[in-house]
């Protein structure tokens, strides 16, 4: 019989291939769900990890796709590694894609080109601003920051669905829930003609070696971790907890509002009840997925923006749910939690006679 052991330290090997082999479970799965739908697998296989990457303008589309999620992750490793669990990174989102919107809004004919810059940093503060709230009501009141942030997600999908369909409606909208078309002057400059992915890209991998030097290069980083991995130790050190709450939940913030201005100001081109994509909750996912190291969350950055096209891929050329989008992410992260605990545990045959002897 299989028995599981408790390795004497936990296993290097398998920490790096824990999400590999996470994956590869969740295709298998994935597989057998195309089977018992009816669908060709072969072909659902393809629209979720071919399609996306078959064409030069696939990539740039997975590239935008992953943007949001790539620096929406950068700032939940922060906390996550903190021992900070701000689950309502997809409120913060909202809220930068709300006030970075209100800055679209105000731009004239005569409006320089560097309102950019402002909206970018209006969609920062939007989501520092949400994330403060949390900081606080933990910080003054010792409040759950997980369940504070969760519920200030519904909190702040009312305030953008009162926005739209109140006093930011487009009033030659055709009574449709929108704010207007955002001048082209506020529009996210593209990194390319005929492409939709913009500069959004390139602020996001400047992140990532950003985020690098602050974890691991930096006293401040090094001060967050010890907090979340002992806190008892970093009491003793003399370092501030919360310090550490409110740098990393306002770091958190203002990653995910920076995500929700460039959607906003990007590729939506105006504020919609449609802005929230779920991209908040789909980036605990990628943290996980890349171990929480910004490197690492690249590519599951990567991997999760590949499910997002492929699931609407499915839906279009199979006629399956887009539902499956969030059956693959699911997937993905059980299957995670389940092959990471090979890290600090193996399995091992034990012969029946064996163990009828030892009882």
């Amino acid at each position: 019989m299989l028995k599981l052991e408790t390795r004497p330290e936990p296993s290097r090997m398998m920490s790096v291939l824990s999400p590999l082999l996470a994956l590869a479970i969740t295709v298998l799965i994935g597989v057998v769900l195309f089977a018992l739908l009816g669908k060709d697998p072969l072909r659902g296989l393809q629209a979720f990890f071919v399609e996306p990457v078959k064409s030069v303008y696939a990539l740039t589309e997975l590239a935008m796709k992953a943007t949001p999620l790539l620096l929406i992750a950068l700032g939940l490793a922060v906390c996550f590694r903190s021992n900070v669990w701000n689950i309502g990174a997809e409120g913060q989102f909202i809220f930068g894609a709300i006030f970075a919107s209100g800055v679209a809004m105000m731009a004239g004919k005569d409006t320089s080109r560097l309102i950019v810059v402002a909206i970018l940093l209006a969609g920062v503060l939007g989501g520092m601003l949400w994330a403060g709230i949390v900081a606080f009501l933990r910080d003054k009141a010792n409040a759950s920051e997980i369940l504070v942030s969760l519920m200030l997600v519904y909190v702040a999908d009312m305030v953008l669905s009162y926005l739209v369909y109140g006093p930011w409606k487009d009033p030659n909208g055709y009574n449709f829930p929108q704010t207007i078309n955002f001048l082209a002057v506020t529009q996210i400059p593209k990194l390319a003609t005929g492409f939709r992915v913009n500069i959004g890209l390139l602020i996001a991998l400047a992140c990532v070696a950003l985020f690098w030097l602050f974890l691991f290069r930096s006293y401040a980083g090094y001060q967050l971790q010890v907090g979340g991995l002992a806190p008892a130790a970093a009491r003793y050190a003399g370092f501030s907890s919360r310090k550490a709450l409110w740098t990393a939940l306002l770091l958190s913030g203002g990653m995910a509002g920076l995500a929700g201005a460039l959607e906003a100001a990007g590729p939506l081109g105006q504020l919609t009840p449609h802005v929230p994509a779920g991209y908040g909750f789909a980036a605990i996912i990628v943290a996980f997925v890349g171990r929480l190291h910004p490197v690492g969350i690249v590519f599951s950055a990567i991997l999760m923006s590949m499910f997002y096209i492929g699931g609407e891929l499915a839906q279009s050329r199979l006629g399956l749910p887009k539902s499956l989008t969030g059956v693959f992410q699911g997937l993905l992260l059980f299957t995670l939690l389940a092959c990471d605990t090979l890290i600090h545990y193996r399995v091992r045959w034990v012969a029946r006679h064996a163990t009828a002897r030892a009882a």
